[in-house]
């Protein structure tokens, strides 16, 4: 019976990838669609540098597909939807085999007698509903058929989710740790494409604890979530940006100090971390000396960058003394968990390096040369996005918030530094690197910071206001401060100036972010698109008026589909999804 079950589940899986592959080959965009699309295309064709975070894992990958187009220029951008409508596809393939396997947990035994042909149709079943519902879906479609990352991350969600399973069935054989090392390595890769494989890592853990403990408990499932949280904020606010930093001490050192030229500090980093971590591997095979493998381990993770979170120093120190003092406490060191740890770490070590590409193509001077990211200060900037800014999300200032001024007038602030490339008066000069001023951070007046704050922008005021439903005259007015001395004391409030209350922060909240940004588009998924027009909170379009506040009726609630402006310049115009006709 198991054998006639997986040559099923084998055979649909494959049957759905060819379903979705086919709709999406026939549906791909012939050129580029808007945003993005045209640039990642463009980064793959070349391997030109975009725009931050950067994607080298998608250029390679662009690269090859559109070796495949025979030198056309004309069928490049094709080239790269095709592959993102393969990828598409294939991710449909795991989704069929995730819903069968869950499926299968939910309403068969261990015993395989139980499998019973209704079972098998009721598993079957389950999985091409699932899956085919989702190959065809609004939002899934939408990203299947154009050059952007989505695919591609969707198809690295859904192999990492699909590899837990598979390492489910097999937890209690020999050798079972190298799916986990495996979807470390995906991890790591994927992180080159999109950071949206991260949030995996709780549904991961919960997957291992249901398996290795025998008897679940809800505080259990709690602390287990805690834990993938804790994994999560070390990749992503650890491995990250932390092995960037490390590279910026050895940079700094060999090119500041030492008088080498740019990059050799990068270079001596990576040979050094390589060397780290096949020494602790090679320790925690031999399991030889204790002391050893504990203090290769150390070097390891602290080569990796996982402690660096954060900018004070103080952070590393205590991680590290508190991995320290774990390892000199404990009874009989977990060997297994040690050499499972350095794998994983070592594996996304590998599959990030990827982020090597755009220093080399940067030092090239490619056309599209974004941030120009050719040395480890600039590429650390480039990752952190620190060219989009920063927005107060829990919180901060209000869109009434202003600047407060020193006693001479200038505003107060924090200055941030940070080390570039010094420009070479003569070729004959030395590389160095100097320190710049990137940004500044400024004070603003506290009686007007809030919690959760989403009214903050000062250029979207009106669109505030309307979203909230309210008007000038229904912000309460708040006394604040204007000044502030040298030693950061504030001084008295002689000012009034409206404020947003909470409620009304919240009435944006729902009205706009909630039903406008979230659940229209959820709902395209099942309900439809009124008409594929942008929107922006019209009754037409989207939701509301544009002459007053909007509606919180969302628009695939609405009943009727007509836009009369389009419909009298076209005559007669069917809306692509709902397919109801529009008539002057």
């Amino acid at each position: 019976m198991n054998r006639r079950y997986n040559i099923i589940n084998n055979s649909l899986g494959w049957l759905c990838f060819i379903i979705a592959a086919v709709s999406y080959l026939l549906t791909i965009e012939p050129t580029a669609s808007f945003w993005d699309c045209p640039e990642f295309i463009a980064q793959g064709f070349k391997l030109e540098v975009g725009h931050p975070p950067g994607n080298p894992i998608f250029m390679l990958a662009a690269r090859f597909f559109i070796n495949l187009a025979g030198g056309d220029v004309t069928r490049v951008a094709m080239a790269v939807n095709s592959m993102n409508a393969l990828l598409s596809a294939a991710t449909i393939l795991l989704l069929f085999w995730t819903v069968t396997h869950l499926m299968r947990r939910l309403i068969v035994k261990d015993d395989s007698s139980d499998l019973t042909p209704a079972r098998m149709i009721t598993i079957f079943g389950a999985g091409l509903v699932g899956a085919l519902a989702y190959a065809w879906s609004d939002t899934f479609w939408y990203s299947a058929v154009e050059g952007e990352v989505y695919a591609f991350s969707s198809f690295c969600t859904a192999l990492v989710f699909w590899l837990i399973l598979k390492w489910e069935n097999r937890a209690d054989q020999p050798h079972c740790d190298r799916y986990l090392v495996l979807i470390a390595y995906v991890i790591g890769v994927s992180i080159a494409v999109h950071l949206l494989n991260l949030l995996c890592i709780p549904a991961i853990v919960l997957v291992f604890y249901y398996k290795k403990w025998a008897t679940p408990t809800a505080k259990g499932s709690l602390l287990a979530l805690l834990v993938s949280f804790v994994i999560v904020a070390l990749i992503l606010f650890g491995l990250v940006p932390g092995f960037i930093e490390v590279a910026q001490y050895f940079e700094l050192f060999f090119v500041n100090t030492l008088g080498m030229g740019f990059n050799m500090g990068v270079i001596v980093y990576t040979l050094l971390a390589v060397a780290s971590f096949i020494w602790a591997l090679r320790e925690l095979y031999a399991q030889k000396s204790a002391s050893r493998i504990c203090v290769s381990f150390v070097l390891a993770i602290i080569m990796s960058g996982i402690p660096f979170i954060g900018s004070s120093l103080w952070i590393p120190v205590v991680i590290i003394g508190a991995l320290i003092g774990w390892l000199l406490t404990v009874k009989k060191i977990p060997v297994r968990i040690l050499t499972l740890i350095t794998l994983s770490v070592t594996v996304i070590f590998v599959g990030y390096s990827s982020y090597a590409l755009l220093l080399i193509r940067s030092s090239a001077n490619t056309p599209m040369n974004q941030n120009a990211p050719d040395n480890v200060f600039d590429l650390g900037s480039y990752l952190n996005r620190e060219q989009y800014g920063e927005s107060p999300l829990l919180y901060g200032t209000t869109f009434s918030s202003d600047v407060l001024r020193l006693p001479d007038g200038n505003a107060s602030g924090t200055r941030r530094t940070a080390y570039s490339k010094a420009v070479k008066e003569n070729p004959d000069d030395p590389d160095r690197y100097v320190e710049v001023v990137t940004k500044t951070d400024y004070d603003y007046q506290p009686q007007l910071n809030m919690l959760f704050p989403r009214l903050y922008s000062r250029d979207h005021r009106a669109e505030y206001l309307k979203w909230a439903g309210i008007t000038e005259n229904d912000l309460p007015t708040v006394a604040v401060s204007t000044t502030v001395d040298r030693n950061g004391n504030v001084g008295p409030a002689t000012k009034r100036v409206r404020k947003p209350s909470f409620a009304q922060n919240i009435s944006y909240f729902i009205n706009y972010q909630l039903v406008h940004m979230y659940f229209r588009y959820f709902m395209w998924n099942f309900a439809g698109r009124q008409n594929d027009l942008q929107g922006n909170g019209e009754s037409t379009s989207a939701t509301g008026s544009a002459a007053s506040p909007p509606s919180t009726t969302p628009v695939w609630a609405t009943s009727r589909c007509s836009h009369p402006t389009r419909a009298a310049a076209t005559r007669a115009t069917t809306c692509s999804t709902c397919s109801r006709c529009c008539s002057a």
